[in-house]
């Protein structure tokens, strides 16, 4: 995958001798500022106010939403590990096939790459870079539908195995021992492919889901397609292995899950020592139902099912539906795939909708991920219907503007994200948005710096992308540059940098005083 850069702070001495090359005027605030620019120079004053702007973006603010998590990326399938108190999220990346054919509905077979994001609050996402599964793999037909565990191994260090699938004809494996990457194949060939021993009645043998047992032990569950014997209510289709202690080999046979009315999107959880599958209903009619206490699920809706003992097929008992179709919601109706994900103590569900291609007038099924608030009970194993509607209110922490942020942090954005030499920027090539939310100036500011390399402006709104500018720094550099001004701000707000002309934006930071 693509590189991800970490920011490194400039020394004092070498800050102040860039300040002074470069003419800018010097002081105790400026001296603070720590972005990896190679100089600091003051704003060249400030810009005519930005004017005739449209960001595509900003139906999420103006709604009060929580909710798509990107607003410039098409992303599926969703996944999630919890690493350093950051949650990382990654996903099928649609924007891919939107790129190479958004004339033509969403058919899946240009997307060759996952997404990946983090969060810390759960409103404010970092775009963290794009898995080229297709370089890092060459033998895959696509990627989709990841699912994600780690684990300390024997080195110290934490790894992280990604399973995804091979278009529908198997499984692959990526590791990595950081969440961004870089990720390899180990094996240099599918886990798990259609046709070998044991997989004769599982004909799309795809979508998986990892979990890893409290004695450290990986399992993996994945399926899909209608069985031989042609039933809708039992296909039998679904599978779930133990995996070896290596992670990417198996250590056990094929063990049927015999999920009602069983489509696709298997995922695994354990909680409190129960195994916790999660599957994607079909489509077809329920005309056959007889698991007592229990009502069908509705269609294209995500069920679960819960056991002790996973290699026991007939220990599986279905529990009930959790999501219905986004399409019953009010959201569009479309598959349905989803990830239950506990996070600094709460328990979210992310999945995915049509919201941003309905919005952007797409019109080809290009989806969008999204999170809300999930209850469960740890004890029982029981996960309580979510409704999902998009508003969610979930942001467990505010923003802190003091410290270095990279710049494709957002509640929202309308810009694009590039990579040169192995580092990622925000493209501002017309007038853009980004957006954060519920940022703290507690110890109020008096200097905001940006990291940026081209000639442009940025202003800075407060509330709303519509409101006066609390400030404009405006610039002309051909390298980054640490480009900085004065700017008083005190309390709590959302923060649009609303930006013109042709520039990368690296990062920004508020200095207090």
């Amino acid at each position: 995958m693509k590189l991800i850069r970490r920011i490194t702070a400039i020394a004092v001495g070498l800050s102040l001798l860039n300040i002074t090359a470069c003419g800018a005027k010097k002081g105790a605030a400026v001296d603070e500022i720590s972005l990896s620019a190679g100089s600091i120079v003051k704003s060249q004053g400030a810009a005519e106010a930005i004017s005739g702007y449209s960001p595509k973006a900003l139906f999420k603010a103006k709604q009060g939403l929580e909710s798509p998590i990107l607003t410039n990326i098409f992303c599926a399938d969703p996944t999630a590990v919890e690493y350093n108190g950051r949650l990382y999220v990654y996903g099928t990346n649609d924007n891919q096939q939107y790129l190479e054919k958004s004339d033509s509905d969403n058919t899946y077979e240009c997307i060759k790459s996952f997404v990946i994001i983090s969060t810390d609050d759960m409103v404010n996402w970092r775009f963290e870079g794009i898995i080229d599964t297709a370089t890092i793999a060459p033998w895959i037909m696509a990627s989709w539908a990841p699912s994600v565990t780690s684990r300390v191994e024997e080195d110290g260090l934490t790894h992280f195995y990604l399973y995804f699938s091979n278009s529908g004809a198997g499984v692959g494996v990526l590791t990595a021992t950081d969440p961004a990457g870089p990720w390899s194949d180990p094996l240099g060939k599918p886990l798990i492919y259609a046709g070998m021993p044991g997989l004769a009645d599982c004909p799309n043998p795809f979508d998986p889901g990892v979990c890893i047992d409290d004695d450290g032990v990986g399992w993996l569950a994945f399926g899909g397609g209608r069985a031989s014997d042609g039933t809708d209510y039992l296909p039998g289709s679904m599978r779930i292995c133990r995996l070896g202690s290596d992670m990417i080999s198996v250590d056990s046979d094929f063990v049927k899950i015999k999920a009602p009315y069983s489509f696709e999107a298997s995922e695994l959880n354990y909680i409190g020592g129960t195994f916790v599958y999660t599957y994607n209903s079909s489509w077809d009619p329920r005309d056959r139902w007889d698991i007592d206490g229990t009502e069908a699920p509705s269609a294209c809706s995500m069920c679960y099912m819960t056991t002790k003992t996973p290699l026991d097929s007939d220990s599986w008992e279905y529990k009930g539906q959790y999501l219905k179709n986004p399409g019953d919601l009010g959201l569009g109706y479309s598959n349905n795939h989803t990830h239950l994900q506990k996070f600094d103590g709460d328990y979210y569900l992310l999945y995915h909708t049509l919201t941003l291609d309905k919005e952007l007038n797409t019109g080809h099924g290009f989806r969008s991920l999204c999170v809300a608030p999930c209850e469960v009970d740890e004890k029982k194993a029981v996960i309580s219907e979510c409704e999902a509607d998009l508003k969610g209110d979930m942001q467990i922490k505010r923003f802190d503007p003091y410290s270095v942020c990279r710049a494709e942090t957002a509640y929202l954005s309308d810009c694009e994200y590039v990579e040169d030499g192995g580092e990622i920027y925000v493209k501002c090539a017309e007038n853009g948005v980004i957006a954060l939310k519920n940022v703290d100036f507690k110890g109020g500011s008096g200097i905001f710096a940006a990291g940026v390399r081209g000639k442009g402006s940025i202003e800075i709104r407060l509330d709303s992308f519509d409101s006066e500018p609390a400030a404009v720094i405006s610039f002309d550099c051909d390298e980054f540059t640490a480009v900085y001004d004065e700017v008083e701000i005190k309390k709590v707000h959302d923060v649009y940098f609303v930006m013109s002309g042709d520039f990368e934006f690296d990062e920004w930071q508020f200095i207090k005083g």
